[in-house]
């Protein structure tokens, strides 16, 4: 499995091969840094960290975890840490990248979301009740949710349609075609709608193998965390 981060940006159009114009959601993909590695003997799992964007201000734990890897200014950091799950190890390494060239056009992919929370809400809205007809009878009761049952089980059954809490959660769309590739920009247009407001993350997961960027001959491993020189001319350690 291939994946990358994330920014979803705006919803335009484009035009097809035979002039047919497409629906797509703009989605600022990458470059995403590797951070972390586990593996199945260490961690039970195989999976591999992946950092985005940049944070003005982090706390001082996950400063040193991105260590040797972000080689922005100092107290700074990835804006999200996200995690890809891989099937074997394919020889990568702290620090390499991927871009959105591992994705190609016309590929399949999942795009993974968090909806717009939408606060409390009501039957009528969060699950389209059709509410009751403003007849005699009725009064205020237009939008209430009428019986949720029989007196003598005297409980609410799990999962019954009521009032609450509405959007806000993990919402995965799959399927969804990759209509165009930006690649000077890092843009991946995907054909039809992703969940979430603009600016959002969201993480793309499609079938095959990662294509990286291996690290450059400075090596993020060596690249100092702060903007003075170091006092050591050892190169300082990646932190596993």
């Amino acid at each position: 499995m291939k994946g990358i981060i994330g920014k979803k940006l705006d919803m335009t159009q484009v035009y097809g091969a035979n002039g047919s114009v497409i629906p797509v959601t703009a989605v600022q993909a990458g470059p995403c840094v590797v951070v972390q590695i586990k593996t199945s003997s260490k961690d039970g799992y195989a999976a591999i960290q992946l950092g985005f964007g940049e944070k003005k201000r982090i706390k001082k734990p996950l400063s040193g975890h991105m260590k040797g890897v972000f080689d922005g200014k100092s107290g700074r950091g990835f804006l999200a840490l996200r995690e890809i799950r891989t099937d074997a190890d394919d020889g990568v390494q702290r620090g390499d990248r991927v871009t959105v060239e591992t994705f190609s056009v016309g590929e399949k992919v999942d795009v993974i979301g968090w909806s717009k929370g939408r606060g409390f809400a009501g039957v009528v809205k969060r699950h389209h009740f059709h509410g009751h007809p403003p007849t005699h009878g009725h009064k205020d009761q237009e939008r209430m949710p009428g019986a949720i049952g029989s007196g003598g089980i005297q409980r609410v059954f799990k999962g019954l349609r009521m009032a609450g809490r509405m959007g806000n959660e993990r919402v995965t769309v799959k399927n969804l075609e990759i209509v165009k590739i930006d690649k000077e920009k890092g843009i991946l247009y995907v054909k039809g709608a992703v969940s979430g407001a603009r600016n959002g993350l969201v993480i793309i997961q499609g079938s095959g193998d990662m294509k990286w960027e291996k690290a450059s001959h400075l090596s993020h491993e060596s690249v100092p965390m702060s903007d003075e020189p170091e006092k050591s001319s050892e190169p300082v350690s990646a932190q596993e």
